[in-house]
């Protein structure tokens, strides 16, 4: 009979322990209620809790990475588009995370989508396109703003996906293309202005300088004879005959 009060007093013991002990893992915090007051945010470790009286909610400290559902967004410039993001973002005071705010996850999460939509209506298409740094940052500074209250920090914000209509997507095509063939016909007409230029500048310094002329003439017969040709053309420069033609006309004056 001796043994019934022994065994009831090992099984409170068990029971006080199993209610009274807490584990937090490094990092966890455990937001602590006293008969439903705050009383502290305690851990990371072994934490020792009254039963029936205190109470303990658990948050994590570490970075969440929460992506936002896409979002129909009309531009400034008329052009209807969908647009999803993902938000990184941590806790840095409990206490607020479960005080200030009943489910910092879902209320974090609503406040992404209605400032995606707000920031991106507020911009242009090609901004959108193009200034994705512009966005991310104002969206970052607008999402902490408004979360700092809640102990929430939100370290990074970036835009995902811009899903654009299929219209707009064969106009922005033809856009490209007629850039690049635009740009194309630019540098072929720059590669015949500098060719030009080029020949221009030989044209006259064989004119001032005739042996020049006469020196190409030979480095081309150096080059031909270089080559495996069974049939070898030689141009004759008429400036050799010029004073023969120049003679025997004289002559037929005469």
């Amino acid at each position: 009979m001796t043994l019934y009060p022994i065994i009831a007093i090992i099984v409170l013991v068990i029971f006080f322990l199993s209610a009274a002990i807490r584990i937090l893992n490094e990092y966890e915090r455990g937001v602590i209620f006293r008969l439903g007051r705050v009383i502290a945010s305690k851990g990371p470790g072994l934490i020792i809790l009254i039963p029936i009286v205190d109470k303990m909610v658990k948050v994590s400290l570490r970075l969440v990475a929460m992506d936002v559902d896409p979002q129909d967004v009309i531009t400034r410039d008329n052009v209807s588009v969908k647009v999803n993001a993902v938000i990184y973002f941590r806790v840095i005071d409990p206490v607020k995370a479960i005080v200030e705010v009943e489910n910092y996850s879902y209320a974090m999460s609503q406040l992404a989508q209605t400032t995606l939509r707000s920031v991106c209506g507020q911009a242009e298409l090609d901004e959108l396109l193009s200034a994705r740094e512009k966005i991310n940052t104002e969206l970052q500074e607008i999402l902490d703003t408004h979360t700092d209250p809640w102990g929430i920090k939100v370290a990074t914000v970036e835009l995902k996906h811009i899903d654009l209509p299929q219209e707009m997507q064969r106009s922005m095509a033809k856009q490209a293309e007629a850039e690049r063939e635009r740009r194309a016909k630019v540098i072929n007409a720059q590669g015949e202005y500098q060719a030009a230029t080029k020949l221009a500048e030989a044209a006259k310094i064989i004119q001032d300088h005739p042996v020049a002329l006469q020196l190409r003439y030979l480095q081309t017969m150096r080059e031909m004879s270089a080559e495996q040709n069974t049939t070898t053309i030689f141009p004759f420069p008429m400036d050799l005959f010029r004073p023969l033609l120049e003679s025997m006309g004289k002559k037929d004056k005469e």
